[in-house]
C-alpha cells in the first residue's frame, strides 16, 4: 500500500480534524508560514478541503493552510514539517 504524501491528511488524521470541525472549539494551531517561521494561532478549524492534490485547513479568521505545513494541532503532531 502506497504511503499517503505529506500534503495530504492521512484517514486517522482526518478524523481527529473531523471532531474540531464539528465541536467548533478553539484549538493551537503550530504551522511553518510560506517564509518557514513556526507560527501558533489559537482559532477555529472551519474546513478541511483539497485541491489540486494537496489538502488545507481553512481557520476562522479566513487563513489558509496547506496541511503540510500543520506542524501540530491542539499539541498532536500530525507531520513531519517541523524538521
Amino acid at each position: 500500500m502506497p504511503n499517503p504524501s505529506s500534503a495530504t491528511a492521512s484517514y486517522s488524521v482526518q478524523g481527529i480534524i473531523r471532531e474540531y470541525l464539528s465541536s467548533g472549539r478553539l484549538t493551537e494551531v503550530v504551522y511553518r508560514d510560506s517564509a518557514g517561521q513556526i507560527c501558533l494561532v489559537h482559532d477555529v478549524i472551519r474546513d478541511l478541503f483539497s485541491r489540486a492534490g494537496q489538502d488545507f485547513l481553512l481557520l476562522g479568521r479566513g487563513t489558509m493552510l496547506p496541511f503540510d505545513h500543520v506542524i501540530t494541532i491542539d499539541g498532536q503532531l500530525l507531520s513531519d514539517s517541523a524538521g
